[in-house]
C-alpha cells in the first residue's frame, strides 16, 4: 500500500501537552518538521467521541489540519487490561476522574481486578497524520506486560507504576526514561509512523 508522506515544513502537534508536544518534535525534527502545538496556536480540543484509539487520534488530527491549514499529527492512548475486557482502553484517562488522579486510577484498576488470576494488559499508542484535504494515515503500536501491585517506581505517568513489561524486572515507573522509551508502545508506533511517511 502507498503511503503519503510529510514534504516538511510546518506540522501541529495536536496536543496541549508541552512535555509530549518536545518529545516529538525532537523525534521529528531530523525529518524537516517545523513542530508548533494546538495549544500554542489556541486550537480547542474537539471532543473524544470515537470508539477506538484510531478513531480518536484520527479525529483529533483531522480537526487540527482542516482548522490550520497544515498537516497534523495527533495520538490517543492507553491501557487494556485482558481480563476486563480491554477496560479502561479508550477511557483510560477518565478512570482517573477530574483532576486526573492516577494513584485513584490505579486503585480503581486493582479493585475490578479483584478475583482475575490473569493479569495480562498492554498499553496501545495510535497515531494519526492528516493532511488539510482529509488525508489520514494512521499507526499502532503496543508493548505487553502484567500488572503490579503495588505500584512501584516514580518516574513516568498514568499507569506505568503498575505496568510490568514482558521480559524486564522493573515497572515502567522505575525504568529510566531513555529505557522506557526504546520499548515503549509510543515508540513502537513512531518507528511505524516514521518508515511508514517521513522517510523515502
Amino acid at each position: 500500500m502507498t503511503r503519503r508522506h510529510f514534504g516538511g515544513g510546518r506540522l501541529v502537534i495536536a496536543s496541549h501537552n508541552p512535555g509530549k508536544v518536545r518529545e516529538i518534535g525532537e523525534l521529528l525534527a531530523p525529518f524537516g518538521a517545523e513542530v508548533v502545538s494546538a495549544g500554542e496556536l489556541g486550537l480547542a480540543e474537539p471532543e473524544e467521541t470515537g470508539t477506538s484509539f484510531v478513531e480518536n487520534a484520527e479525529l483529533k488530527a483531522r480537526a487540527a489540519a482542516a482548522t490550520t491549514g497544515s498537516p497534523a499529527l495527533a495520538d490517543d492512548s492507553g491501557l487494556a487490561v485482558t481480563a476486563l475486557d480491554g477496560d479502561p482502553g479508550i477511557f483510560s484517562a477518565r478512570w482517573a476522574g477530574p483532576t486526573k488522579d492516577f494513584d485513584y486510577a490505579m486503585r480503581r484498576v486493582e479493585k475490578a481486578l479483584d478475583g482475575f488470576s490473569d493479569r495480562s494488559a498492554h498499553f496501545v499508542c495510535a497515531l494519526s497524520l492528516a493532511w488539510p484535504d482529509g488525508h489520514v494515515e494512521s499507526f499502532e503500536g503496543f508493548v505487553h506486560g502484567t500488572l503490579v501491585w503495588p505500584p512501584r517506581g516514580q518516574r513516568g505517568f498514568g499507569y506505568d507504576p503498575m505496568f510490568l513489561p514482558n521480559g524486564r524486572t522493573e515497572t515502567f515507573g522505575e525504568m529510566e526514561p531513555q529505557e522506557k522509551h526504546a520499548i515503549s508502545h509510543r515508540a513502537n508506533a513512531f518507528q511505524l509512523l516514521v518508515d511508514g511517511c517521513f522517510r523515502r
